[in-house]
């Protein structure tokens, strides 16, 4: 993770030691004692109770006259985030595609037929949120006969997996008379270990007689409240995979940094110099323990509920459910993407062009704004679950979304403070503005955690340019010319690891580079088009 370019004496370090002691030293100490409590706030976030969290930290820095000289703030995930990763990346590699969701809490208790609700999203290529519901399917019945379900159980597989990314950057800056450098390079790794799993499975045949002549209480709570709101589905729990002895998920982070820097002010009675280098390595472990019998992911079947109270269980994948009275008569398939190069391009041009309104309303936001803007959400890429908070808080805000009403964390309250003021005063244009970052910070929210990491090293003004021209080139013809000043070879790697986890192929033919959509998942690519040109409208000169 590359630091900033700003003024040295608030890069971090604890202490900056000065030549001559001046009003300016006061001034520089307050401001480094500022963010060094900052700092100590966020390494003292507390995990959730929902796990036993085990954090040891070591590190070991070259003394400078004394003095320790941290440069570099990596923040680590909580253990709810880590165990909702390790829940992600599990689903991706053994069920990509497939039925399985992913449990993003420890707390959630996901007994076989709980309901649950499906909460589908604004722009049809959100993907759906999942909420578990407090009851079974057998307390929103009518009648006394409580059902009682036949449960099959198998093993499934045994499970260990690593993630990680690694960031490495430089950083150089002038502010009238003094200038800084710092390099850095961090690397992070996931370790998932949830050991043998079995599956825990409903036998749906004797589901469907049990089910035969059973209507749902309508008055009930949960039915009403769920269908006081569109897009809202009822699934029940039909599978789920369970841990058979206790587990673990550690966080490793290994960070290095060098710093050289210079300051030199000319006061009218007195004259400050500094010179300073330094370079620090710094390591963190965290283990989260998941005790046994925890569930790390479960599967649905969606039910069609019809006025009455009657309820049909949607037995094939693309066979959708819902509430007859709410979202009229109920289809019973879904048209599925139609894969193929050429199909897929037009499909996804004819898309980029009906939204391109919202990236033009971007760019011509003034540029103050715009610079802003484009930093601070590109310091919110290296923490997706700040993405997912921004999201939900723009959710709420744009479309009465469902979600947490706790006060947002202050990287998101930054933004929102920049949107009050953005000077967009009549509510038009302020309605306009929102759902153009609506539509980028929701297609930031659907890229996995190692996308957001790529994407992140590529958020310079020039980088970004970079970005948008191949992302034209995905949903068009052809190849696009860039020279290797334009695209070099560290940003080729970058960029290709980037569209290749889209399902976007780049291949380098001497300064042309062509790209091609590969795999049967048509809208990941459009997801990561919405995002580069999202950040490159606000990166516009």
């Amino acid at each position: 993770m590359g630091a900033r370019a700003r003024p040295l004496p608030v890069t971090g370090a604890e202490r900056l030691r000065l030549v001559r002691r001046t009003p300016m030293k006061n001034s520089l100490n307050r401001q480094i004692n500022n963010r060094r409590r900052t700092e100590e706030r966020r390494r003292r976030r507390a995990p959730p109770l929902s796990a036993v969290c085990r954090q040891r930290n070591s590190g070991s820095a070259r003394r400078l006259r004394g003095k320790r000289f941290p440069l570099l703030l990596f923040l680590l995930l909580s253990a709810s985030e880590m165990f909702a990763t390790a829940t992600r990346n599990f689903v991706e590699e053994v069920d990509k595609g497939g039925v399985l969701i992913p449990v993003s809490c420890l707390n959630d208790n996901i007994r076989l037929l709980t309901v649950v609700v499906k909460r589908k999203r604004f722009w049809f290529w959100q993907k759906p949120k999942y909420d578990p519901a407090d009851f079974l399917l057998g307390d929103l019945l009518t009648g006394d006969s409580p059902l009682k379900p036949v449960v099959m159980e198998k093993d499934f597989l045994k499970y260990s997996g690593t993630f990680g990314d690694s960031v490495q950057g430089t950083v150089g800056g002038t502010v009238v008379k003094a200038n800084a450098s710092v390099e850095g390079k961090d690397t992070t790794k996931l370790q998932s270990t949830f050991g043998p799993l079995k599956k825990e499975e409903v036998d749906v045949q004797k589901l469907l007689l049990d089910c035969k002549d059973r209507v749902l209480d309508m008055s009930h709570s949960l039915i009403q409240q769920t269908k006081e709101k569109h897009k809202q589905v009822f699934g029940i729990v039909k599978e789920r995979i369970v841990t058979t002895q206790p587990c673990s998920v550690i966080e490793e982070v290994q960070q290095g940094g060098q710093c050289g820097g210079a300051l030199t002010s000319c006061l009218t009675s007195s004259k400050v110099s500094l010179k300073e280098n330094g370079s620090f390595n710094k390591d963190s472990n965290v283990t989260v323990e998941i005790p046994i019998s925890s569930i790390v992911a479960y599967g649905l079947i969606e039910l069609e509920v019809r006025k009455d109270g009657r309820f049909e269980l949607c037995l094939m994948s693309d066979t959708n459910g819902g509430f007859e009275d709410v979202d009229g008569p109920l289809r019973r398939t879904e048209l599925l993407g139609v894969s193929g190069a050429p199909a897929a391009k037009q499909q996804l041009q004819q898309q980029l062009e009906h939204l391109k309104d919202h990236f033009q309303l971007l760019s011509a936001l003034p540029a103050s704004t715009r610079a802003s803007l484009l930093q601070q959400v590109s310091e919110l890429l290296q923490d997706a679950a700040a993405i997912g908070d921004l999201q939900e808080v723009l959710d709420r805000m744009h479309v009465g979304g469902a979600g947490r009403t706790e006060s947002p964390r202050q990287e998101v309250q930054e933004i929102l403070n920049l949107l009050e003021r953005s000077g967009e005063t009549e509510s038009t244009q302020r309605r306009s503005f929102l759902t153009a970052l609506h539509l980028v910070i929701s297609a930031l929210d659907e890229i996995t955690r190692d996308c957001l990491a790529a994407l992140r090293r590529c958020t310079s003004p020039a980088a970004l340019q970079t970005l948008e021209l191949l992302a034209q080139s995905a949903s068009g013809g052809g190849g696009t010319p860039l020279s290797s000043a334009d695209l070099t070879e560290d940003l080729f790697e970058t960029t290709r690891h980037l569209f290749a986890s889209s399902n976007v192929s780049l291949q380098r033919d001497g300064d042309v580079v062509r790209t091609e959509i590969i795999g049967p998942q048509p809208d990941l690519p459009l997801v990561l088009c919405i995002a580069i040109r999202g950040l490159a409208s606000l990166a516009h000169s």
